[in-house]
């Protein structure tokens, strides 16, 4: 998983690839659950680029997209937001597969 390190980095990975960011602190202790599985969403579902964006270091990026809770998820291709599921609810990884699933129909 890549670390986003700056607003150009994120939206040049907009533009360029079909791109799922994950937005999440250390402190979250429902982001910490869903760490074990995150290398295997990555391998099952490798048609996308999965960015971590720390929520203090971009907080002004969660503003901007209305993540007000973590873990989340934007997706984007080309270009266009095609899906979120952003919600301060602990998450699944079968609700995870589920909204990955999702944005390839």
């Amino acid at each position: 998983m890549i670390n986003l390190e700056s607003d150009l980095q994120m939206k040049n990975l907009i533009a360029q690839e079909s791109v799922i960011f994950l937005f999440s602190a250390d402190w979250c202790p429902d982001c910490r659950v869903i760490e074990p599985f995150l290398p295997e969403l990555e391998e099952k579902y490798d048609g996308w680029t999965f960015v971590y964006v720390d929520r203090d270091k971009f907080i002004h990026i969660c503003a901007e997209n209305d993540v007000f809770g973590i873990p989340s998820f934007l997706a984007f291709k080309n270009g266009e937001e095609i899906g979120r599921f952003v919600s301060k609810n602990r998450k699944t990884q079968e609700q995870i597969e589920e909204f990955i699933t999702s944005l390839n129909q």
